[in-house]
């Protein structure tokens, strides 16, 4: 055994890597083991039962000063944040680096489901799949009159965009065409709501006919990280996805895509999510809490913690730092905390009712909600 006096005389070693096992058996004989992110003395049994732990070259502070000069977040710098920093300092970082890049502005998005059910897809976490046994509506395409009368009622609550949503794979170029027409008339019957879509895997030709028709945004998420997409769909890839966004991209639109969290994916694959993303310069990115369904393969998923949420709302704030970071499905599951995201760095929110759930507690609720907490919620229009 070693002797306590040893405690006091104890050598240096700095890793740029490390690992669990190796780390252990260092300090374990009274090295003092220095990582790129903070440097651990730990004793064993016969000394004292205490663990310092101090910042050594990575703070909260700095990454925010970093973020803040325009520089972005390396991988590693963005798993600090997420695995070591800080909890508290993490969040309060994150609501000054909104507050910096946008400002108190609050952007609020509504949807309607125009098509619903018999998706041809195996995601995991959708009651719409055909590959699922779930009780939700079912039908083919929306009444034109009913997509009327939600987008005029959604502008008259202070929406600021009202998007089209269609289960499947691709919508057909039949269906396309009718929803076009609807479209166009949106623009003459609510010309204050910005009009976007979300119709799956568009070629070119079908996202032209949206660009045509008046649809600035397009909606395509890229659902988690794409090293775990593949865990959870078969049936299209993860590049399928990114190169509708880039189709939609090049003719001049507005890209939304953000995923889906607590679907069993790691914190690490968070961050991969949240890089993913920032490589694709995003601009609105909805961050779904996973809502678990009966009937889906994901009906008993154990939920994150609210820690986990405010995490990775804050995480996403700083790799995305110019994003609007939205409020999407699974906010009912987290009203109880939702004061404190609105100070982790979100500034924009799917209101309404949504796809397959309910959404919050009514749109003027929510609108009003957010002015209390300090947010500016007119439009910009």
């Amino acid at each position: 055994m070693f002797k306590q006096t040893q405690f006091n005389k104890r050598k240096q070693l700095r890793f740029r890597r490390w690992s669990r096992k190796g780390y252990a058996i260092f300090v374990s004989r009274h090295y003092e083991v220095i990582m790129s992110e903070c440097t651990a003395s730990v004793s064993s049994g016969f000394l004292p039962k205490t663990k310092s732990i101090k910042k050594q070259m990575l703070s909260v502070s700095q990454l925010e000063e970093k973020v803040l000069s325009g520089e972005r977040l390396t991988e590693e710098e963005a798993l600090w944040l997420a695995l070591h920093a800080e909890k508290e300092a993490l969040y309060a970082a994150a609501n000054r680096i909104r507050e910096h890049f946008c400002g108190n502005k609050m952007d609020l998005c509504t949807i309607l489901n125009a098509k619903s059910g018999k998706c041809s897809e195996d995601c995991k976490w959708c009651s719409q799949s055909a590959h699922h046994k779930t009780n939700i509506q079912v039908y083919d395409l929306v009444n034109p009159q009913e997509a009327f009368q939600q987008a005029k009622h959604n502008e008259a609550a202070g929406a600021h965009k009202f998007s089209l949503v269609t289960s499947g794979r691709a919508i057909s170029h039949h269906h396309l065409d009718k929803l076009c027409k609807i479209y166009s008339d949106l623009k003459k019957e609510t010309p204050k709501l910005e009009l976007c879509a979300s119709m799956g895997l568009l070629d070119r030709e079908k996202m032209q006919k949206l660009v045509e028709t008046g649809v600035k945004n397009y909606h395509c998420n890229i659902e988690t990280a794409p090293s775990f997409f593949s865990e959870l769909c078969s049936t299209h890839t993860t590049e399928e996805k990114i190169e509708t966004i880039r189709i939609a991209r090049d003719l001049g639109m507005g890209i939304c895509s953000g995923g889906i969290i607590g679907m069993g994916e790691t914190m690490e694959q968070r961050v991969e999510m949240a890089l993913t993303l920032q490589e694709l310069e995003v601009e609105s990115i909805p961050l779904n809490i996973l809502n678990p369904i009966e009937g889906t393969k994901l009906e008993n998923q154990s939920p994150l913690t609210d820690e986990e949420i405010l995490t990775t709302i804050a995480v996403f704030r700083f790799v995305n730092p110019k994003a609007m970071i939205r409020f999407a499905g699974g906010r009912n599951l987290i009203l109880h905390i939702q004061d404190k995201a609105l100070k982790a760095g979100i500034n924009a929110a799917l209101i309404g009712d949504l796809l397959t759930t309910i959404g919050s507690k009514g749109m003027k609720q929510d609108i009003e909600d957010f002015k209390t907490a300090g947010f500016d919620v007119a439009r910009s229009n």
